[in-house]
C-alpha cells in the first residue's frame, strides 16, 4: 500500500503543478490581471498539492525511504505526459525514450526493494540515532556541509553542484526526519501511543528546519538556472541521498541478497537516465506578448503600440539619433 501511495501522490503533484501553470497562462492573457490566489482553479492546484504531499508524508510511514524516494519520477514522467495530452504540447521521442526508461526502472525498484518491518517506536528511533554508523555519517555530512556553505557565503561560489549538493545534504536529515514522526504518528492512530515521547518533537523540530533550508538553497538554485537543469540534477541528489540515509540509520539493506542490491540500483540507474533524458534540452516557455498596450496603464489615454514596427527602417532607433545622423551626413 505505501508503494501505491508514493506512486499516486507523486502523480497528484505532477497533476497539481500542471494546474497551476495553466491557471498562470489563463491569468497573464487576462485584460484585468488579477492575484492567482483569486483564481478557483489556482486554488484547486494549492489544495491538490497539498493532498499529495500529506500522501507522500504517509508513505514514508508504509514503505522504506530506499523506494518512496526514487518514486519521485513518477511526478516527472506524469507532467510531461499530462503536458502533451492536456496543454497540447508536441510529444517528443526524448519523453518516450525517457519514459519507457523510468517506467522500466520503478517496476525493477519496487521488485527487488528492501523488505523491512515498518513498525517504527520511539525507542527504536533513539537507538538509531546514537548508533555509531549514523554518527560516523552526520559528522562527515556536517564537515561537508560546512565546507560548501564556506564557499557558497566567503567566496559567493554559487554553482548549481554547491546548492544542489546542500540540499542534498539536507534533504537526507528531511527523509530520516520524516520516516520517523510519521510512523510515530501512524503507530499512535493505531493505539500505540509515541508522542508522549521526546525524541518525537526533536525529529519534528529536525523535520522543519531542514527542510526550510532546503527550499531556501533549492530556490536559490532555481532563481539562477533553468529549471531543465535544476530538476533532473537535484532529483538524482536528492534520491541518492535519501537511499544512503535509509541504508544507515534504517538499515534498509542489512539482509538483502547481493542480486537484490544489484538490480535495485540498476533500476536507480534507469530512472535516473529516464528523468535526465526528458529534462534534456527542455526549453523554458515565455509569454508572448508583441507590444504593451497604453490602454492598461492608469493615467495613460493612448490606445497605440509602445514599439514602432518592426518592419519599418526606423525600428530600434530614436527620432532624435536620425536626426543627428542626417545632419552630420
Amino acid at each position: 500500500f505505501g508503494v501505491l501511495l508514493a506512486a499516486a501522490s507523486n502523480f497528484l503533484i505532477s497533476v497539481s503543478l500542471n494546474i497551476q501553470k495553466c491557471a498562470h497562462l489563463r491569468l497573464a492573457c487576462r485584460a484585468e490581471p488579477k492575484p492567482c490566489y483569486r483564481s478557483k482553479l489556482w486554488c484547486c492546484g494549492i489544495a491538490l498539492l497539498g493532498l499529495a504531499e500529506l500522501g507522500t508524508f504517509s508513505a514514508y510511514a508504509l514503505a522504506p525511504i530506499a523506494l518512496v524516494a526514487p518514486l519521485g519520477s513518477v511526478s516527472v514522467i506524469g507532467s510531461a505526459f499530462i503536458s502533451v495530452f492536456f496543454l497540447k504540447k508536441t510529444m517528443r521521442t526524448a519523453d518516450i525514450l525517457g519514459g519507457t526508461l523510468t517506467i522500466t526502472g520503478i517496476y525493477l525498484l519496487v521488485t527487488f526493494a528492501p523488505s523491512v518491518p515498518q513498525e517504527l517506536t520511539a525507542r527504536q528511533v533513539q537507538n538509531y540515532l546514537v548508533s555509531w554508523p549514523f554518527l560516523v555519517y552526520s559528522i562527515l555530512e556536517i564537515l561537508i556541509f560546512c565546507i560548501l556553505l564556506y564557499f557558497y557565503k566567503r567566496k559567493a561560489v554559487k554553482h548549481i553542484m554547491v546548492l544542489l549538493m546542500m540540499v542534498a545534504l539536507l534533504a537526507s536529515l528531511t527523509v530520516i526526519a520524516v520516516k520517523a514522526v510519521s510512523s510515530m504518528i501512524a503507530l499512535s492512530v493505531k493505539g500505540k501511543m509515541q508522542l508522549t515521547y521526546s525524541i518525537f518533537y526533536v525529529m519534528s523540530i529536525l523535520m522543519a528546519t531542514s527542510c526550510a533550508f532546503q527550499v531556501k538553497f533549492l530556490n536559490q538554485a532555481m532563481h539562477l538556472y533553468e529549471a531543465t537543469a535544476v530538476v533532473p540534477i537535484n532529483f538524482v541528489f536528492f534520491t541518492t541521498s535519501a537511499i544512503i540515509s535509509g541504508v544507515i540509520f534504517y538499515r534498509e539493506f542489512q539482509s538483502a541478497a547481493l542480486l537484490s542490491v544489484f538490480m535495485f540500483l540498476f533500476g536507480c540507474l534507469l530512472s535516473f537516465l529516464g528523468v535526465i533524458i526528458i529534462a534534456r534540452n527542455k526549453k523554458e516557455e515565455h509569454l508572448q506578448i508583441p507590444f504593451i498596450d497604453c490602454g492598461h496603464i492608469p493615467g495613460e489615454n493612448l490606445t497605440g503600440k509602445i514599439q514602432p514596427d518592426s518592419h519599418c527602417s526606423c525600428y530600434g532607433t530614436l527620432n532624435k539619433e536620425d536626426d543627428l545622423v542626417k545632419r552630420q551626413s
